[in-house]
């Protein structure tokens, strides 16, 4: 999949395409079917495919307290690589996007710089100023310019449709198996070991401190996780992310003690995976009693994962 980032960087002889559009935040079950119904369209009618997402996304433009993502760029792009998706196109989301016609949009980009043949979106997608347009325009319009449209129904999971709200949810409640049936995956994040206060160290459980890259997140307390990224198979663990409050912290932080095993991580790029939730975080009167808690967690977390099949220890 090759990255194109802005309008400016599309090719003058773009050939013919199959385009999708949309967040894909998560890149859910969902996401996964459309994504499946592209690759396989442009195959068989021999046609470039075509993924259009914009960053930032337009809720985070609209809104300034906006939802947590479920996926930065780069695990989005991750995601979306394990697909036979030729481009992923990246357009800036901004003022003068925002103020864009629905015509104007589908006529400046979709038609002359993409040409478009066919168009799949799901079946809740608008775009263009006002968002006006949506499936009913493009039936109307592509009959003018000459491409066919498809909407895709969201998929549903025991009568409710998968979506992207929905697995925040789950995320946000501690419901760990739920959120990964909708997700088609236990959810993960990626993230840079970085140097950090050694708290934990201190109270006798070194932890690899992790730059997130985000200002929010869909989850936060402590959770059993497994870490992929730092050998062959994945390793167990125990996870906090939140801001430390009984050390009076104030920033998002995701802190993880890797269970049998002790090696110099600084630097290195690592995947959490999330399992299980313990706890929510909270404050403790002294770091006694945080240490006391610590190893409560922690014992918890061995005995969970001592009765998991190794073959479920090793994420995608």
């Amino acid at each position: 999949m090759q990255i194109i980032r802005g309008l400016c960087n599309l090719k003058s002889d773009f050939p013919n395409s199959v385009v999708t559009i949309g967040n894909f935040d998560g890149v859910h079950r969902g996401h996964q079917m459309i994504l499946e119904h592209v690759e396989h369209l442009a195959q068989a009618k021999h046609l470039r495919s075509v993924v259009i997402t914009f960053e930032p996304q337009p809720e985070e433009f609209f809104q300034q307290d906006c939802p947590a993502r479920l996926t930065r760029f780069r695990e989005k792009w991750q995601r979306l690589s394990q697909y036979k998706i030729d481009d992923l196109l990246v357009v800036r989301f901004n003022t003068r996007m925002a103020n864009l016609s629905a015509e104007m949009f589908l006529e400046d980009l979709l038609i002359r710089k993409l040409h478009v043949q066919y168009l799949v979106i799901g079946d809740d997608f608008h775009f263009g100023q006002k968002r006006i347009g949506n499936f009913a325009y493009l039936e109307r319009m592509s009959k003018k310019y000459g491409f066919e449209v498809e909407s895709f129904q969201a998929l549903k999971l025991h009568d409710e449709r998968i979506s992207s709200t929905r697995i925040r949810l789950l995320l946000a409640q501690g419901e760990m198996d739920a959120a990964a049936e909708l997700l088609g995956h236990s959810y993960s994040m990626w993230g840079r070991v970085i140097h950090g206060q050694e708290l934990g160290r201190n109270l006798g459980f070194p932890t690899a401190n992790v730059y997130l890259h985000r200002y929010k997140t869909p989850l936060l307390g402590v959770y059993a996780v497994l870490i992929n990224g730092l050998q062959k198979m994945a390793i167990p663990g125990i996870a906090n992310i939140g801001t430390r409050p009984t050390a009076n912290g104030n920033t998002l932080l995701l802190e993880v003690h890797l269970f049998d095993f002790d090696q110099q991580i600084y630097g290195k790029m690592i995947q959490i995976t999330f399992i299980k939730k313990i706890r929510e975080e909270k404050t403790f009167e002294s770091f006694s009693a945080l240490k006391n808690q610590v190893q409560n967690d922690i014992q918890q977390v061995k005995q969970f994962f001592s009765a998991i099949p190794a073959k479920a220890k090793n994420p995608d």
